[in-house]
Order: structure tokens, then sequence, then C-alpha cells
């Protein structure tokens, strides 16, 4: 119907049934009173009001212990409010993250045995002076470096891997913040323990062996090392940086391709338990069922190709039919 359609067009309403609610009235009862309810089974009727108890599955009224009709569905099927979900306490995130950066530390250790195992030697010979390369430009310092630097890199990726997956229920900036701290807590571990694996043999050839003995040097960093800023602070540089390094940009990027917006594993909703209903069904109908409608039922709609209301001006001719092609070898009619 258009607002140009005249009143004489309009549909009347049809007129109540015996017993039911007045034209107007408000078909269910305001939410408070008593629900009317419908059969266990049934879907909601058509034109229920939200307000109306039972029009919203997850708000049911409260059971009554004397009647005998359908239970109210069990509250671990309807979600929780945001104001009964469990709050979260920052001091025992903060606790977590201190024991995940302990527990990086710790690791540090056997990744400087790691690294002493495959850091090459390099050969020395004794002089009056000291001890000197046995080469000129030896290699072996080099790789030195660049095994820690790999390793390095390595420890910071499986952090980052091993925070997302066993702390999932912490994710987020302070677990960030463990994977850089521990990382950086790591390195330097891992740099003293390595260098100390066989440095006391080193030191007691240094010191007994006679001038012109060869004998190896343990693997040390030269591309890197720690800086004591006033004398109290340790700041590492160089490549025992890698680890946080590799461990923060590791864990922004599973954070950048998480699915939940929150970063934590997020139930996933049941689809089919509105289609089923609640559990026991739907409360039921009124005493005595709902109003008849109107003798001869409701005109049939527009929308259902059958004759109802209409938008048109009343006695307006039908639309004329499309003209049927010409049948095959018929005469073509005289052009003028």
């Amino acid at each position: 119907m258009s607002p140009d359609t005249s009143d004489s067009d309009r549909p009347v309403p049809p007129p109540a049934a015996p017993g039911g609610p007045e034209p107007g009235a408000q078909p269910w009862p305001v939410a408070g009173a008593e629900a009317p309810g419908w059969s266990a089974g049934l879907p909601v009727p058509a034109g229920t009001p939200a307000a109306a108890p039972g029009a919203d599955p997850r708000a049911w009224p409260a059971p009554d212990p004397g009647a005998s009709g359908p239970a109210a569905p069990d509250a671990g099927s309807v979600p929780l409010p945001a104001a009964a979900r469990p709050v979260r306490r920052p001091g025992r995130a903060i606790a977590v993250a201190l024991g995940a950066t302990a527990a990086l530390a710790a690791l540090g250790v056997p990744l400087g045995l790691l690294w002493a195992a495959v850091a090459p030697d390099t050969p020395v010979v004794k002089t009056a002076a000291g001890a000197v390369y046995a080469q000129p430009q030896p290699e072996q310092p080099i790789a030195a470096d660049g095994w820690f630097s790999m390793l390095g890199l390595g420890f910071g990726v499986l952090a980052a891997l091993a925070l997302w997956v066993l702390l999932r229920r912490r994710r987020g900036p302070v677990e960030l913040l463990a994977g850089v701290l521990g990382g950086l807590a790591a390195a330097p571990v891992a740099w003293q323990v390595g260098r100390r694996v066989g440095l006391s043999t080193y030191d007691r050839l240094l010191a007994d062996a006679p001038v012109g003995q060869a004998f190896t040097k343990p693997a040390d960093l030269r591309a890197g090392g720690v800086h004591w800023f006033l004398d109290v602070l340790p700041v590492p540089y160089g490549n025992l940086l890698l680890p946080a390094f590799a461990a923060a940009v590791t864990y922004t990027l599973l954070a950048g391709w998480s699915r939940w917006p929150s970063l934590r594993p997020e139930p996933t909703p049941d689809p089919t338990w509105p289609l089923d209903g609640p559990p026991g069904g739907y409360p039921a109908g009124p005493p005595g069922g709902y109003p008849a409608g109107p003798p001869g039922g409701y005109p049939a709609g527009p929308h259902f190709g059958a004759p109802g209301v209409s938008s048109g001006p009343e006695g307006s001719p039908a639309p004329t039919a499309a003209p049927e092609p010409p049948a095959p070898g018929a005469a073509e009619p005289p052009r003028g």
C-alpha cells in the first residue's frame, strides 16, 4: 500500500473474536506479568513482542518449585552476562609473566652448552707475551659469532611459540614483554656458560705451557657483550639482543594473524540450540488456546499471488498479455 491509497481501498481490520483481545490492544502481557506461553515444541508465534516473556530464549522466568510444567533451560546452556564473567586479576598476570621470564632465563644454560658444542675453538700458540693466533686471520672467532646469532634467533622464535601455546589464557602485551625480557636475560647467561666450557684448561695451559706450544682457545663473542650502566645495570648489546628481537617479532606476527580479537580462544556457540528450542520445550499456551481469527480467515496479501490488498485504484483493468509469436510457416504481414 502507498500513502496515496484512498480510504475506501484500505482494508478494514477484522472484528475482534468473542473473548479475544480488543482491537489495538497488546496481544501479549508485558514483562513482569504472567507468561502466556505456548505449546511445547512449537515455534514462537508470529507477532510476539520482544518484551513478552518467552520471546527471547535466553530470558526465561524463574521456575516455580511447585509447578509441573516444563523446566527452564539449564544454566550451562545460557551464556553468562558480562557482569557474571570471572574478573581477570592483573597481579596474577604479572606473576605469571615474571615466572615465564625466569624460565626463559634459565633456558640460557642449555643454550650456552649447545653453543659451546657447535662453535669451533680457535688455535693459538704460546709466546713470551702470551697466546697469539696460530693463523694470521683465523675464521673460528667469526664462526663462533655466527653460531651464537643463529642459535639466538632460533631460541627467540621457539620462546615466542611456547608462550603463545602454553599461556594462551594470558596472551597480550604482558606476555610479549615477558618474552622480550626473557630473551634479554637468556642471552648473557648462554654467553657466559658457553665461554666457560674449557676455559679452565685454557688458563692452565696459558700459565704452564712452554713457549711455542700450540693449543686451542674456547669460543667467545666479539660482536656482542654487556655494558654496565652506572656500574649497576647490565645492558647487553650486539648479537646478545637477537633472542629478544626474534621473540618480539614472532609474537607480534602471531598476534596479528590470530583469528580471535582478544587473542584468546573463545567458545564456539552451538548453532543448533536456537533451532531445537530450550530443554523441555516451550511453555504451554494460555488456557483455552489462542483467539480464533475472523470468519473466513484473513485476506491473502499481494506477496502470495492471491487477490487481496492492492495499492492500485479500484476497478483498474488487468494488464494485457503479450502477443504470441507467429506460427512457423505463417504468411508475413504486408509491409507498407
